[in-house]
């Protein structure tokens, strides 16, 4: 039977995610359109970016944030290009992400000294493999192969390298030991439901110390420099932004905070993110034709869930598009590197009833498809 009931709000996308419940662009706060982000407004607000940033996440006081051009791709690239080359670097790779990483250390800044610790689409590489004497490049969640990394215990205290974590679909939705953590980058569209183009960029004390007293051999474009004078750009990270902002996506922004600020902080997100993904595991454990690609549930994304259907590639593609043309579900196919799927995004803006209601026609999706 074909259900009848569809949710309220069909965006399951992995990114640009869903905007928050309620959301409503005419309610920003418009003061700084128009404005110079240079101005003392300007420098205020994007301060204030950081400062609710940093108090929302809990991050050490000693920890700085910035925000940065390009999304989380400016974010990651900035920090490999401008810390790289003074150690050895392990890179944990096991989905398009992390490989993507990969490809930038070794074919772009030809590092030579790079171990690669890999696992395939749906699993987790050996972690305990890493060398804390290296620094580490590592995705906190593989966004594209629903695998997240359980817990920073496999980081050592007492490392002499520096930790680079690419956690832009795990800022706000996962616990993160932020003293395990020297660098992490996220983007606003992700768990938020942000807008795009901007990056932010977290560093610890010990990465601060790295940009002070190294130099890469290699010359640094303009929007990846973050010292001046063998000495850290401090404006960088109180609001003097390295390019133009858009300050209508730093409004967006600042009304994602306070949405996270109102529902209970991060701990509620996290919890309204695990509910999501609950609904889909016991509808997975009830349906024999439908398969989470990370079948360890330790390791299983609660942001971007990712599912195998036993139908052939292109039948998974008529399920998604019968889908997304019926209005239920809009952009849940796999990523374009992963294996043939489903990825529904179940972070925080996404409202529990909605998955609840999509269930069905999951089901009824399938069997229209397999021409039961």
């Amino acid at each position: 039977m074909k259900p009848v009931e569809k949710p309220g709000n069909p965006n399951f996308s992995s990114g640009p995610c869903s905007k928050r419940p309620g959301y409503d662009v005419s309610r920003l706060s418009m003061e700084t359109l128009g404005r110079s982000h240079r101005s003392a407004l300007g420098k205020k607000v994007l301060q204030l970016v950081c400062t609710e940033t940093a108090e929302l996440l809990g991050l050490p006081a000693d920890y700085r944030v910035g925000v940065v051009p390009a999304s989380d791709t400016g974010a990651v690239e900035m920090a490999l290009w401008s810390l790289l080359g003074a150690r050895p670097v392990d890179v944990l790779a096991w989905e398009s992400f992390g490989r993507g990483w990969l490809v930038d250390i070794t074919q772009h800044l030809q590092l030579e000294n790079v171990r690669t610790i890999s696992a395939d689409y749906g699993e987790l590489p050996e972690l305990d493999l890493v060398d804390p004497e290296h620094d580490i490049v590592f995705t906190w969640n593989g966004t594209t192969s629903g695998v997240k990394v359980p817990d920073g215990d496999w980081i050592s205290d007492d490392r002499s390298g520096l930790t680079i974590c690419d956690a832009t679909s795990a800022v706000f939705a996962m616990e993160l030991p932020w003293d395990k953590l020297d660098v992490v980058t996220y983007s606003w569209q992700k768990v938020l439901g942000g807008e795009g183009a901007h990056g932010m960029l977290i560093l610890s004390p010990r990465a601060v110390e790295r940009l002070e007293s190294y130099t890469p051999a290699w010359p640094l474009p303009k929007i990846f420099r973050l010292t001046k004078g063998g000495k850290l750009i401090e404006g960088v990270f109180r609001g003097a932004t390295i390019n133009t902002p858009s300050m209508l996506c730093v409004a967006d922004y600042l009304d994602s905070l306070m949405w996270i600020r109102q529902i209970g902080g991060v701990e509620a997100a996290i919890e309204r993110s695990g509910q999501n993904l609950a609904v889909i595991e016991a509808f997975v454990d009830s349906h024999d034709w439908i398969h989470f690609l990370a079948q360890n549930k330790a390791l299983r994304s609660n942001t971007s869930v990712c599912l195998t259907v036993d139908l052939d590639d292109e039948k998974v593609k008529d399920m998604t598009s019968l889908l997304d043309a019926e209005g239920v579900a809009h952009d849940i196919g796999a990523y374009r590197d992963a294996p043939a799927g489903l990825r529904i995004w179940c972070g925080a803006t996404v409202e529990t009833r909605d998955v609840e209601k999509l269930m069905p026609w999951l089901e009824w999706a399938y069997a229209q498809v397999k021409g039961e």
